[in-house]
């Protein structure tokens, strides 16, 4: 293993960072081998039933969703084959003269001021530019795709109140450094200071709110001269598709202070790149390479955290604690570390978190498994990285194209110099990666609607390796959504791009295994193939109880062997899976609930992001990055949340699925459950299925029959499924007898 990969990491003598082998490792590997041989012996009597039954098609549907439920807890078995638990030291960091510390460029991207709040972005920004590290080497700069009046004006209120805001949290050391998070919390001590710059925040916040009531910047909001003149580049020809570059310096460190004139302040740049409707947009991904190129250029800081607009920092001392891995004073580790990733958390998450929303297995389960390989994925936001990264294998560098783009390079020269923004606003021109490498060896990866997940992959697969840091305090906290509908229809945007790598060229199972070895190929195809859960959820979701209906057995009787097998099979799984969870800190309400989400998944997001990536690939549609909406729901929907109540949110057809196949099991738990004293053991199995389905369905059926408020289920959704449950009893009826 490389040197921060070892059990304790010093320089100079001082203890950075220790790591601590899971003691679950070797139980996990001998389980692998047990559940392997029972996997084995499935396929053995599937293989055996399909050359000796009649039911040859019902055989078959079930033998090819074992095959990939069995691919699946491969992938999942591999993450568990060495998981590795970190520890870091930052006191012994900051310790270090500051004129050690390195530059650190912050990038915080956003598209939609109605989508994305500004006064989220500002709160984002504000506490990383409040971070306990050298002001003057602190860069933030926020990428505004969507070119908006409203977003900038916001920054700007934003630079005003950071000269009174900064000062404060140095002088107090406190750890709530967004200021919506510390001025609604009620654990801190209130004084006269506190008290003025809350006034001056709901201040600001009334003048950006009303502002983007208003759809427009007036005049008098405008208070500075030296920005009064930008605004009017914001003509009747300027759209969120067409518009030219925007570089605005809202605060430099080499002119600006505080208002006591006793700190420096950090650099606060906004920036637009230049949009064509005939050039490619990249989505997320081309905003950030654009603020590559643009940061390279001002700044060029060796060190580059990414952040989503609506996760702001939640502990200042993060930048240290990720120094305490990336330390490129460290040849060794300079050589051959990639990136540090932290985990995403989300404020106000009920203990439960029915929607799984936290994504414990993708955040923290599996995390600590690709950490004790090659290190974890990138995830989108919290990740420090260095800039050598996106130029290149750690042994072999791509040209940069021109000098000023070297991550080598020492920019001395002011972010302000006229020479410096000109280029500034070549590199951020929309024609700029035309026949370059940006996108596909250099940079941010294009080619996949989850450019975190394709990016971190390659980097992979290049030969850089990454950490994963997860402090007791979260390093950066966001939002939830409070609606299922907005939780189906972001990860189906997730499972179209995983897709979109997993049938290419660069699959992890075939590129990824030959690149990184087999344990970290396999892993990745963890996520790769996510919608290829929604074979087998179907099948065994409508499957068995179709059957179960008709009295036609299609799993062993109990009095048969291989009844247990099942059991074993079944309950083995899901027990590991239980383990995993509590022992990352969930609880067994919360676990229940991401197995019930994943569930619904399958119906949902995975389903039709498998239907919508079909019909894109035979060029029979076309999709696009639909942003989810970051914007605070009305207060009936957060009071249905804290109730674990399920909102269902506006009608969509991704729901009717999902419904008819709850209206079908519980047909068949009813029905079965009367039938078992006629058939006795013969449908044991197929009645337990369909029992373990209908109590997950609790809350749809509720929604169904039971509730009156917004969130239920519409009628028209519960009249539709009503009609495709009718189709599918009656097709199963030609299917089945």
């Amino acid at each position: 293993m490389e040197a921060y990969d070892k059990r304790k990491h010093s320089v100079g003598g001082t203890t950075l960072h220790t790591c601590h082998p899971c003691r679950r490792a070797v139980p996990y590997r001998i389980y692998g081998v047990i559940h392997t041989c029972g996997i084995l012996a499935l396929m053995y009597h599937h293989v055996n039933s399909l050359l000796t039954a009649d039911t040859t098609l019902i055989t078959s549907l079930l033998l090819f969703s074992d095959v990939i439920l069995a691919f699946m807890w491969a992938t999942s078995a591999s993450l568990r084959f060495n998981p590795v638990h970190r520890s870091e030291y930052p006191e012994m960091y900051a310790a270090k003269p500051k004129q050690d510390f390195p530059k650190l460029d912050v990038f915080i991207c956003t598209a939609n001021p109605y989508k994305e709040p500004p006064m989220m972005v500002v709160n984002t920004a504000l506490s990383a530019m409040a971070y306990d590290y050298p002001s003057d080497k602190i860069s933030v700069y926020v990428s505004d795709d969507g070119g908006s009046s409203l977003t900038l004006f916001a920054l700007m209120e934003a630079a005003k109140f950071s000269k009174r805001w900064l000062p404060y949290c140095k002088n107090n050391n406190f750890q709530d450094r967004s200021p919506e998070v510390y001025f609604s919390s009620k654990s801190h001590t209130w004084n006269d200071e506190a008290d003025n710059l809350k006034m001056m925040y709901e201040d600001m916040k009334s003048r950006v709110e009303h502002v983007v009531d208003s759809g427009k910047v007036e005049t008098e909001y405008i208070t500075c001269d030296q920005f009064r003149g930008v605004f009017d580049l914001w003509t009747q020809k300027f759209t969120r598709q067409e518009h030219p570059t925007i570089i605005q310096v809202l605060q430099n460190s080499e002119t600006d202070v505080d208002d006591s004139g006793k700190y420096i302040m950090p650099n606060l740049i906004y920036v637009s790149r230049e949009k064509s409707k005939v050039s490619p947009h990249h989505f997320k991904a081309g905003a950030l390479n654009t603020l590559l190129r643009v940061s390279g250029v001002m700044t060029n800081s060796p060190v580059i955290l990414t952040l989503d607009c609506d996760m702001y920092s939640n502990d200042p001392t993060t930048p240290v604690r990720a120094l305490c891995y990336l330390n490129l004073t460290d040849p060794k580790i300079k050589s051959g570390l990639g990136f540090v990733q932290f985990p995403q958390k989300f404020q106000g998450v009920r203990e439960n978190d029915i929607y799984a929303c936290e994504y414990k297995r993708l955040f923290d389960i599996n995390m600590i498994g690709f950490d004790g390989l090659m290190g974890p994925n990138h995830v989108g936001t919290g990740c420090f990285f260095n800039r050598r990264v996106f130029y290149g294998p750690p042994s072999n560098m791509i040209s940069a194209q021109i000098d000023e783009l070297n991550p080598n390079r020492i920019a001395d020269k002011s972010i302000e110099a006229k020479d410096v923004l000109e280029l500034a606003h070549n590199v951020a021109g929309c024609s700029y990666e035309y026949n370059t490498n940006w996108g596909s060896k250099m940079g941010f990866r294009y080619g996949s609607l989850v450019e975190d997940y394709y990016t971190g992959y390659m980097l992979h697969c290049e030969g850089w390796r990454s950490v994963f840091c997860s402090p007791k305090r979260a390093a950066f906290c966001g939002d939830v959504p409070k609606s299922l509908i907005d939780v189906v229809s972001q990860q189906k945007r997730w499972a179209i791009g995983l897709l979109e790598v997993s049938i290419s060229r660069y699959s992890p199972l075939t590129f990824g295994i030959k690149s990184m070895g087999i344990l970290m190929g396999i892993g990745y195809c963890q996520y790769a193939f996510w919608a290829f859960w929604s074979i087998p959820l179907i099948v065994y979701g409508v499957l068995p109880q179709l059957a179960l209906l008709y009295g036609v057995s299609v799993f062993p009787k109990s009095s048969d062997p291989w009844f247990w097998l099942y059991i074993f099979l079944f309950f083995g799984a899901y027990a590991q899976d239980l383990l995993d969870f509590v022992l990352e800190g969930g609880t067994y309400g919360g676990w229940w609930n991401d197995q019930r989400m994943w569930m619904i998944r399958g119906f949902t997001s995975f389903f039709f992001g498998s239907i919508e990536f079909t019909l894109k690939t035979l060029n029979l549609s076309t999709h696009g990055f639909n942003l989810t909406s970051k914007a605070n729901g009305d207060d009936e929907q957060g009071k249905r949340y804290e109730k674990e109540i399920f909102d269902f949110g506006p009608p969509s057809s991704m729901f009717l699925p999902l419904t008819a196949a709850a209206i079908v099991n519980l047909f068949a738990f009813v029905w079965g459950t009367y039938g078992f004293f006629i058939w006795g053991e013969r449908l044991v199995l197929e009645l337990m299925l369909a029992s373990f389905a209908a109590v997950n369905c609790l809350p749809i059926y509720e929604a169904m029959m039971l509730r009156n408020d917004a969130g239920k289920l519409p009628k028209r959704a519960s009249l539709s499924a009503g009609i495709l449950t009718f189709a599918l009893i009656v097709s199963g009826y030609f299917f089945l007898k």
